[in-house]
């Protein structure tokens, strides 16, 4: 009775399973810590946390600046993912709400965002990766002007920085961040035509015992910072 030879098995298939794991790890305690400390957060406590050494870090990105590159690319793909649902939307205006949802629960559920896109601004100034989503973006607002479901003085740059604004809620953190539906659709709701049906607002508004726990949580915070930052010096 003979048996058949298993073919050899390729020892390298682990080390490179193994390296794509750390280098998520990496890429996730990245975010994370970005996300509480800002861009310049300490390399050495995202390999800590990322449960590898300094030197494998170092070896998936040489430098901080190659950290926030790949933090961007991610989530430039993350973002260019979302425009086949846009697409997809019966109407402009529903493809105005699906975008500015989609980008108000991205920047919601990743505080490390806005401090990535302003280095990105510095690392290269003349980088305008997302400029054809851009134009997509802006004629579906023109078209949305046109159906007349939106505001003929609202501008595509109008809705970026709207939605800015609520995404912020995220890098609060506490009872702002469950927020953001509401605040966007109260923001939707100036965005549209004045005849036009309003939908009920999701959720419901804080407390006001609620409110001043989130902006008391906000004080501490702040104040442990300002604290921390004075014993660094």
């Amino acid at each position: 009775m003979t048996t058949s030879a298993r073919p050899p098995q390729d020892a390298s298939q682990p080390r490179r399973r193994d390296a794509r794991q750390n280098r998520e790890r990496l890429i996730d305690e990245a975010r994370s810590l970005i996300a509480e400390h800002g861009v310049d957060a300490s390399l050495e406590e995202i390999a800590r946390r990322a449960d590898v050494g300094v030197a494998t870090l170092y070896r998936n990105f040489p430098t901080r600046d190659d950290l926030v590159r790949a933090l961007y690319d991610i989530a430039l793909a993350e973002l260019f993912a979302v425009r086949g649902e846009i697409e997809a939307a019966p109407t402009a205006w529903a493809g105005v709400v699906l975008y500015t949802e989609r980008l108000a629960e991205w920047l919601v559920a990743d505080p490390s965002l806005p401090p990535i896109l302003k280095r990105m601004a510095t690392i290269d100034p003349t980088a305008r990766p997302s400029v054809e989503f851009e134009s997509f973006i802006a004629a579906l607002v023109s078209q949305a002007k046109k159906d007349g479901d939106l505001r003929p003085d609202v501008d595509s740059m109008d809705l970026a920085v709207l939605v800015t604004m609520i995404g912020s809620l995220g890098t609060l953190g506490g009872g702002y961040s469950g927020q953001w539906r509401r605040q966007l659709s109260l923001v939707l709701d100036g965005l549209r035509m004045p005849e036009k049906a309003r939908p009920k607002l999701p959720g419901r508004p804080l407390s006001v015992k609620e409110f001043q726990a989130t902006v008391h949580g906000l004080t501490r915070r702040a104040k442990r910072a300002a604290r921390g930052s004075r014993a660094a010096r």
